[in-house]
């Protein structure tokens, strides 16, 4: 039994080790860049529509980026989970997005899903400082 004893000590500290890397595995979050729905976190990537908030609309106008190039960063963008606000319910989580336009524009999007919408929040070219004047 005394030459038994250390392998079944080693086999449950294998074991545990493997439940331990599994559940720290499970809890991390993606960092997938193709996000669907349903997928890590909620980013809802084919919304039955996306809204515009008035400062989203104003800051597209003054950054010269169009409802095609927000569409590009929803579907291509990666999330920039250190700029994204994931706290609350589903209805109150932001998420950053961020990718390269077909303008060549290295924009940040800042979008609010609900259900299956989007609202857009703002558009930043982290890029290009313009000169803006949304209230």
């Amino acid at each position: 039994m005394k030459k038994i004893m250390p392998w079944i000590v080693l086999l449950l500290m294998a074991a545990a080790l493997y439940f331990i890397k599994r559940n720290q595995s499970a809890n991390e979050p993606a960092h997938d860049t193709a996000q669907t729905a349903g997928e890590a976190r909620g980013l809802n990537r084919n919304p039955s529509q996306i809204n515009y908030s008035k400062h989203a609309r104003c800051r597209m106008g003054c950054r010269h980026i169009d409802e095609s190039e927000v569409k590009q960063i929803l579907t291509e963008g990666k999330i920039n989970y250190t700029k994204s606000d994931l706290k609350g319910d589903e209805c109150h989580k932001k998420y950053a997005v961020e990718g390269m336009s077909h303008d060549k524009q290295k924009l940040r999007v800042i979008f609010a899903p609900c259900h299956t919408e989007v609202t857009v929040v703002t558009v930043i070219d982290i890029g290009k400082e313009w000169d803006c004047n949304c209230e």
